[in-house]
């Protein structure tokens, strides 16, 4: 009889008994009261899924692509930062479990090990995932990044300000481990800035605005993506500045606390695009009942990002590639119990949206 980890919630159990406290706390944590952090569960929960029955469901195709590349099923890895926090190997593990399972990798800037070494590690295509913290960093990073071979920039558009989290604070977290992609300064990584770098006095935040983006697709030709937006009129600015995709996120409900759910924001964004850019989501998938349902509503294709860690810390690169082997297993069985062969031609109606679910009207 298998030992495997049977759900995600099963890797969850593990990692949270292997992990030192201040990792798993860190990995765990949300802004200040982590009220969106929950709701980004509580959303999902919230839908239903409406089955359907007698069609032969006995072919069904879970691929689908992301700005051209195709992955073997819509579940990505969310560009999370630090992760030799769960494993020695980091990024480089985390690089073969998605090569494995046939899916994109999104790196953060804040990953421990550089990006050409986890380029180098896993057989999956890339994504950059870019934090602004000035032109001269962002070039550097930019440029590597086209190089060694990623495919897309994911620029991060939702820390305007450091945004520690309480529980980091109460256990006078640091980060333990040096910044992969600024080994070579010192005085990079302290420019790095972001929630992950070893201190509570990031360096100032320089502003991002919608003109950066004009000087950010001079600097290379890869497909743009903005992560973190999450209202209709934001989307707006982005499709009319011609980015190519949009990752709806709360970053894990860890910069601002008491907003709306990522799954909850995401129709507005979805109808605000108009089919001018792809639409991904992050922030609490657990459950490929929950991949099904965010596709239902317009995502193109979804990420996990604490689920990644679970996985790490579990077994490493194979934990990583049997964490979303789980949720391609469970997508599938979800697939086919509402009548559906096809992942990117699922049919109207295959969810439930109760009563005052999800984006309501802003205040005059």
């Amino acid at each position: 009889m298998s030992d495997a980890p049977v759900s995600l919630y099963d890797y969850e159990a593990r990692a949270k008994l292997s992990l030192p406290h201040n990792h798993w706390e860190f990995i765990e944590a949300g802004a200040m009261d982590e009220v969106t952090t929950r709701r980004n569960r509580s959303a999902f929960q919230a839908l239903s899924l409406r089955p359907r029955f007698l069609r032969d469901v006995s072919n069904r195709k879970l691929s689908t692509t992301v700005l051209g590349t195709e992955i073997s099923f819509p579940v990505m890895v969310a560009p999370a930062g630090g992760h030799k926090l769960a494993h020695p190997d980091g990024e480089l593990a985390t690089a073969k479990g998605a090569g494995m399972s046939n899916t994109l990798m999104m790196l953060s800037t804040s990953s421990h090990y550089p990006m050409e070494d986890v380029m180098a590690a896993g057989t999956g295509p890339k994504w950059f995932q870019l934090y602004h913290r000035g032109y001269e960093l962002s070039e550097m990073l930019v440029h590597r990044a086209e190089e060694a071979g990623f495919k897309a920039i994911v620029l991060t558009v939702d820390t305007p300000v450091p945004s520690p989290k309480e529980r980091d604070v109460h256990n006078h977290y640091e980060n333990p481990f040096p910044l992969g992609n600024f080994r070579a300064s010192a005085e990079m990584a302290a420019m790095s800035g972001t929630d992950e770098a070893p201190n509570w006095r990031p360096a100032p935040v320089p502003p991002l605005t919608w003109k950066e983006l004009g000087w950010l697709r001079g600097l290379t030709s890869l497909p743009l993506v903005l992560k973190g937006i999450r209202t209709a009129e934001d989307a707006h600015v982005a499709v009319e500045s011609g980015v190519n995709g949009i990752l709806v996120s709360t970053h894990g409900g860890r910069q601002i606390d008491q907003t709306l759910s990522a799954v909850e924001m995401l129709p507005e964004v979805v109808e605000a695009t108009k089919g001018r850019a792809e639409v991904y989501l992050d922030s609490g998938v657990r459950r490929g009942g929950d991949v099904l349902k965010a596709l239902a509503l317009g995502a193109r294709a979804v990420a996990v990002g604490r689920p990644l860690y679970w996985g790490l810390a579990v077994n490493g690169a194979e934990g990583v590639h049997g964490m979303l082997e789980v949720l391609r297993r469970e997508l599938d069985h979800d697939l086919a119990s509402c009548g559906q062969t096809n992942v990117q031609e699922l049919e109207p109606g295959i969810i439930n949206i109760p009563y005052g679910w999800g984006a309501g009207t802003t205040a005059p």
